[in-house]
């Protein structure tokens, strides 16, 4: 957590010889995980799925199923690895197991009573679920497949309001992420609708990522041709860009304005 990662990885070394030692299965495990976990953490991808698959082989010869929420989020994690390291087959087979995995035992779960699965547990699964649809729709929009990533956004967003709420800030995090693929096919009157529901929510719980959302705003308005409004919410999200020291948003936000400067002139000499 404090960022020091070569000490870190020096203490789960001494770790996984105590933990083999000892011939503690479920020490050996959580160590493998933890240690896979900063190799991702790290960048390493390769090396944090060799980790990842020697955790998964230990968690099942201790009897863990693979429809184990434990199990499916290092396999969602794993699917992550595949879609950095460009593995669009196992990126994509991987996303597919864990939600059809979560799909299927939420059915499975339906008419439980809570003396045999808990409302947490049930939340968990649902919310764990949300998660992979979000990633895999990630995935997709990295990719194109712009249609399929909506439908997975709009899945992951009705978990998200029924699971936790409307003033969540998943909630409305996922409700950028939505305008931001409609945008992308061109249906700017549904984006904007999303976008709007996005703000007005996170001005009412101080949302972290205001800018982001003011900027996502800023760009469905001025693909509408609404150059005032764009250019006003476009200065408002650079500042509370540059207050948040957000490069990367202050890059694609300064991009916009540049390109509302060239949509204005083009008017100018038009009239």
């Amino acid at each position: 957590m404090k960022g020091e990662m070569e000490e870190a990885e020096e203490i789960l070394h001494k770790t996984l010889r105590l933990a083999h030692a000892c011939e503690s299965r479920r020490a050996i495990t959580y160590t493998y995980d933890l240690m896979a976990n900063l190799a991702f953490l790290r960048g390493e991808y390769d090396r944090a799925e060799k980790l990842f698959k020697t955790t998964l082989v230990y968690m099942m010869d201790g009897g863990v199923k693979q429809d184990d929420n434990s199990f499916i989020e290092i396999s969602l994690k794993m699917a992550s690895i595949y879609a950095s390291l460009n593995q669009k087959d196992l990126a994509v087979a991987g996303f597919q197991f864990c939600i059809m995995s979560l799909d299927e035992k939420i059915k499975k779960q339906k008419d439980l009573s809570e003396e045999i699965l808990t409302a947490e547990e049930r939340t968990n699964t649902r919310l764990l679920l949300g998660l992979s649809l979000d990633s895999y729709a990630r995935y997709l929009v990295a990719n194109s497949q712009l249609l399929h990533a909506q439908t997975m956004y709009e899945k992951a967003l009705e978990i998200c309001r029924e699971e936790q709420g409307e003033l969540h800030p998943q909630t409305v995090t996922l409700l950028s992420d939505l305008a931001a693929v409609l945008e992308a096919q061109g249906r700017f009157d549904e984006a904007y609708t999303y976008i709007k529901q996005a703000f007005d929510l996170a001005q009412k719980t101080e949302h972290p990522n205001q800018h982001v959302i003011l900027g996502n705003m800023a760009m469905i308005l001025l693909h509408q041709e609404h150059l005032v409004d764009a250019e006003r919410i476009f200065k408002e999200a650079l500042t509370k860009a540059e207050e948040k020291n957000d490069s990367l948003s202050i890059y694609f936000i300064q991009e916009g304005l540049s390109e509302l400067t060239k949509r204005k002139k083009n008017q100018e000499q038009c009239l």
